[in-house]
């Protein structure tokens, strides 16, 4: 049996209006003055303005940053650790949103407290000195950010995902408020939704995989793929959100012990040269990857499902996610290009099956 080192040190608050918590929470980490970190439609929703009634309901004062983008990048960055400066001393950073705002959060916990620039964190525990407190509170079951000591933030030029880790950067507390998900759109629900599907499914197979995170795997792909229809046909079903958002979570811890694979590696290409959701993008690819790793993963597949490709290409028809690279308007003469890039991303260095720059571009030709 493989070994594995597990390092808890998250706080995890599950349940049905544990938002409201916000205060107590934050007081109980000893925190005075809060930087919090969320993005324009979030603001739209009032859960920002939710957020600093509950913080000043324990007389903290709460600085609040909206600057944030879909598929954060180093510019969000600069910005959002420019404003917290403005607003010096801050003791605690809290991430609402989905994974944009919550890595963005993790981002400029790392910049304010160590300096320097994004670059100069990639990889792990680069961080020399102590990072704030920080909470994390996710508004999509999608991409398990709360759970990992990752930030992943795009080069504002290159556009390169850079994957930033370390102990420090990772949630004291985690608020996983099933209601806070039931405002996000359809569209966003299904997106989001096949991103942490893709988890469940790539961390059950990696080569960095584990017993822990296989059990935190397999659970992910059972709550997911037994709710993803639910919350599309009745979004209001607290129930089947409370089981997408727990379903998202152990999604994340798996990626934490396990990382990814192939589909996230073709992924990454995609949202950073035409701009698709990564959640879309990984669904596109998630398919093809499982038929190619079909050959050295097929009993693992099979305990998830006994067709798992036919039951991924069933929800994404449910879902009305594209099922074609042509139909999201990606160019063919850009599957070369594509290719190359998908084969230096660090995720695709996990996928159980050797995946090299010709079997990258068969795959984007699978799908195209």
């Amino acid at each position: 049996m493989k070994e594995y080192d597990f390092r808890p040190a998250t706080r995890v608050v599950f349940g049905v209006n544990s938002f409201e918590r916000l205060g107590d929470l934050t007081a109980e980490l000893g925190a005075r003055r809060a930087l919090l970190v969320t993005d324009p439609g979030i603001l739209r929703t009032g859960y920002a303005d939710k957020a600093v009634d509950f913080l000043r309901s324990r007389s903290i004062e709460v600085f609040v940053f909206t600057g944030v983008d879909e598929d954060p990048t180093t510019k969000d960055v600069t910005a959002g650790t420019d404003f917290a400066r403005a607003h010096l001393p801050i003791d605690i950073i809290i991430g609402l949103g989905g994974g944009s705002s919550m890595d963005c959060a993790k981002a400029i916990n790392f910049i304010l407290t160590n300096g320097g620039q994004m670059e100069d964190y990639v990889g792990f525990n680069r961080a020399v000195k102590a990072m704030l407190s920080s909470i994390g509170i996710p508004t999509t079951a999608g991409t398990g950010s709360e759970a990992q000591s990752y930030a992943l933030i795009s080069h504002e030029h290159t556009h390169v995902k850079m994957a930033c880790g370390d102990l420090k950067a990772r949630f004291n507390t985690v608020i996983l408020d099933p209601v806070l998900t039931i405002t996000a759109p359809r569209n966003v629900t299904a997106i989001s939704g096949m991103d942490a599907i893709t988890h469940a499914v790539e961390t059950f197979v990696t080569t960095a995989r584990n017993p822990l995170s296989e059990m935190f795997s397999r659970e992910a792909w059972r709550l997911l793929q037994a709710n993803y229809e639910t919350v599309l046909s009745d979004p209001s079903n607290r129930e089947a959100r409370a089981g997408m958002l727990l379903g998202s979570h152990y999604a994340g811890v798996a990626i934490e012990h396990s990382m990814l694979g192939a589909a996230h590696a073709c992924a990454n290409p995609l949202s950073a040269r035409y701009g698709i959701a990564h959640g879309m993008a990984v669904a596109l690819m998630l398919p093809a990857v499982i038929t190619f790793n079909h050959s050295v993963a097929k009993d693992s597949y099979q305990l998830l499902h006994a067709d798992l490709r036919q039951e991924i290409e069933r929800l994404k028809s449910i879902a009305e996610l594209p099922a074609t690279l042509r139909s999201c308007n990606v160019s063919e003469e850009d599957l070369p290009m594509l290719a190359g890039e998908a084969a230096l991303q660090w995720t695709g260095k996990f996928n159980p099956r050797t995946a090299t720059e010709t079997d990258f571009l068969a795959l984007y030709r699978q799908i195209y």
